[in-house]
């Protein structure tokens, strides 16, 4: 069974209504928007009409399957107390949203330990977010993002989303996003079907494939294990198209949405869901 429910991030700069009304020109069936700038720590107030006006365009193009990103300025285990509240602050404030909007999926980057150690780390995202999930409208999941890798980033490997997730209790309301892009330069190989079924089974053991509910479909400008986060349109960077034609047929997958993050110039979402599309059995 191919996948169902391709999509990309839209800009918001017209508004989250046209963001929708464009992704269905487009032809996708999924959307993730931000709702609020991702460089800002201030976000405006969502008004009843600014939410009616979301959910009548969700109405008008059929488009159910939404997805949110955070602010880039968050981290959840910051060794600034500031800067933690402030981070918990942001991501209440953002699932608050969602919730107005009718959107059911955060997508959030946890942070960087800073030096205070993985397990520090970890322990401190944990503690974030039972504050998050305490005080906020339950219609709302939040998707923990494997990244790159970078610096002190955590979240590069699976073991680091189990042991959140451990410490939470396997809250329901905590779910994962997999980026291809980003699993791959922190070292998962995607590229030959033994190794992308090798990751899968990884993630599986530690996660398990249920708490799956979003995965960013990007090619990588950099190689395996470089840790360096730069987006390529589908099947033009390192990983190829291989990768790509397993993710679109893989039926574990089939209705979970897909979400391009792909350039956007010279009609790159167009492209990059032609691509797709071509792969589909």
């Amino acid at each position: 069974m191919p996948a169902k429910l391709l999509g990309a991030h839209m800009s918001a700069s017209g508004g989250l209504p046209k963001a929708i009304r464009q992704a269905r020109e487009i032809g996708f069936s999924a959307v993730q928007v931000f709702t609020s700038s991702p460089q800002q720590w201030r976000s405006k107030e969502v008004t009843d009409q600014m939410a009616d006006d979301f959910k009548a365009a969700v109405k008008e193009t059929g488009i159910k399957h939404l997805v949110s990103h955070d602010s880039y300025l968050i981290n959840l285990c910051s060794i600034d107390a500031g800067k933690l509240d402030q981070s918990i602050g942001a991501m209440r404030g953002e699932v608050e949203r969602c919730a107005k909007y009718g959107i059911p999926y955060v997508v959030s980057h946890m942070g960087a330990h800073m030096g205070q150690g993985e397990e520090a780390g970890l322990g401190c995202v944990a503690e974030s977010l039972k504050k998050v999930l305490a005080e906020t409208p339950e219609s709302v999941t939040i998707c923990m993002e494997t990244t790159a890798g970078q610096g002190s980033a955590l979240m590069a490997k699976f073991e680091h989303f189990a042991k959140i997730l451990d410490l939470l209790n396997w809250h329901e309301r905590v779910g994962v996003c997999l980026d291809t892009c980003h699993v791959f330069v922190a070292g998962y190989d995607l590229r030959s079907r033994d190794t992308y079924e090798a990751t899968w089974k990884d993630f599986d053991k530690l996660i398990g494939i249920p708490r799956l509910k979003v995965i960013h479909c990007n090619d990588s400008k950099k190689g395996l294990g470089s840790r360096v986060d730069r987006h390529a349109h589908i099947g033009e960077g390192e990983l190829g198209l291989e990768p790509f034609r397993f993710l679109v047929n893989d039926q574990r997958l089939a209705n979970i949405p897909i979400i391009l993050e792909t350039p956007v110039e010279n009609e790159g979402h167009e492209r990059d869901l032609a691509t797709l599309r071509s792969l589909q059995k």
